[in-house]
């Protein structure tokens, strides 16, 4: 059989073609291999075939998996030691507070305290950081008021310190909303020439959600300096993390969409430090976002107001409890002769203060205002939040009178029928 010609290309073909060229030669010219000078994250896209890092379970200096990092200093893990230290502190007398109904709710990060504090430290003051419910131990670490922290726990505001004032978002509630605004705002900053970066946490269940995703190619595609940080805690509530991702690792999820990414064993201070160190460094450089996964484990229940004994092994919860992270960067510091029992009580004992603190500024009621409801709804407030401030208002006027509820009803009865 005679083979049929081939069709010759139409002009409008050759134009197609011509604009596809043009367009995949603009895409590659964004994501050009880097020179020598700026080398990339290990193996490019690629994450490091096993978690990053430097201190074994013991506290035991060991070789990183990668050349790719360079190990803080001790000064900086010093400093990291302290913060966790005070930060676990924090963390039992807020689960207590719950006990003693002073807070509504509280999701304990025990066992998370590298992660948290270790993030943190390496961001500057005017750097944004975008927090979960569960990050209470990383705001205390950023050096923002605990109280204010535990307001939206206790019910009195969504939030009770100034995103604007700390570079600080509220903590997120709904699972990886708040990686569109690290996006959005790191963005935002760029293209307005500041030198900030954002660094946003999220937990592994919230990887599920196209939220992530979404954030993850708007960051790469706009090279926003952002960096996401998974705290891989192994269950999302009652979740395990084999239902969650078939993937090697939650840090492979960002090879798709063109973001550097790495695993690093969450547990170990030094390699939080120095990972998220230089996905900071490198994000402010302009290179894009970066997603980083911290292997890590949650010892308390999802909040307390949940029984983990219903899906997870005490055995499982005995095997971490011998991974935890400031009795390992302890080891470490003191077979490096940087710290001693003076120094240990010495950090204790400021943490005994601070929750001594927190706990009787707690233990006072808050003094609530009843119109304040109704103050950051809109920018500017609407006619009907206007008129249902006045009720509230004429309500409140009624009882102070005393002239009873009766009357405040009246006057609410007279509002809602136009008198």
């Amino acid at each position: 059989m005679a083979s049929t010609p081939a069709k010759k290309a139409t002009p409008a073909k050759k134009s197609a073609d011509a604009r596809a060229r043009k367009a995949a030669a603009q895409v590659a010219s964004r994501h050009t291999t880097y020179d020598e000078a700026h080398p990339p994250f290990q193996a490019g896209l690629i994450p490091a075939p096993e978690p990053v890092r430097f201190l074994d379970e013991h506290g035991v200096r060991v070789t990183p998996i990668t050349d790719d990092y360079t190990a803080p200093s001790d000064d900086a893990a010093l400093e990291c030691y302290r913060r966790m230290v005070i930060g676990r502190r924090f963390d039992v007398q807020a689960t207590a507070l719950t006990k003693q109904g002073r807070l509504a709710v509280y999701p304990s990060s025990r066992g998370q305290e590298a992660c948290q504090v270790g993030s943190v430290q390496v961001l500057r003051d005017d750097d944004w950081f975008f927090p979960t419910y569960r990050d209470s131990v990383a705001l205390v670490s950023r050096g923002i008021d605990p109280v204010d922290v535990l307001t939206l726990l206790r019910g009195d505001q969504h939030c009770g310190y100034d995103p604007a004032a700390t570079f600080t978002a509220p903590q997120c509630t709904p699972l990886s909303t708040q990686l569109l605004h690290a996006a959005g705002v790191a963005y935002g900053e760029a293209r307005q020439g500041r030198d900030r970066i954002a660094l946003a946490f999220i937990g592994d269940g919230a990887t599920s959600e196209g939220d992530f995703h979404e954030a993850l190619n708007f960051a790469a595609v706009f090279k926003a300096p952002v960096v996401f940080v998974v705290q891989n805690n192994g269950w999302a509530i009652s979740v395990p993390l084999s239902k969650q991702t078939a993937a090697p690792s939650l840090a492979y999820k960002g090879i798709g969409y063109g973001v550097v990414c790495e695993q690093v064993d969450g547990n170990d201070a030094l390699a939080v430090l120095a990972v998220v160190g230089k996905a900071v460094d490198w994000a402010r450089a302009g290179k894009g976002p970066v997603l980083v996964e911290l292997h890590t484990y949650r010892m308390e229940a999802h909040t307390n107001a949940d029984d983990a004994t219903r899906y997870r092994t005490a055995d499982e919860v005995e095997e971490w409890s011998h991974k935890d992270p400031v009795v390992r960067l302890e080891a470490y510091l003191r077979g490096v002769n940087r710290l001693d029992d003076a120094t240990i009580e010495g950090f204790r004992a400021e943490g005994e203060t601070a929750a001594a603190t927190l706990r009787d500024r707690m233990n006072e009621d808050p003094a609530v205002a009843p119109e304040a409801m109704f103050d950051h709804v809109y920018a500017t407030m609407t006619p009907q939040l206007t008129e249902q401030r006045d009720q509230v208002l004429a309500e409140i006027a009624a009882e102070s009178e005393g002239t009873g509820i009766d009357a405040g009803t009246a006057a609410a009865h007279d509002v809602r029928k136009g008198h």
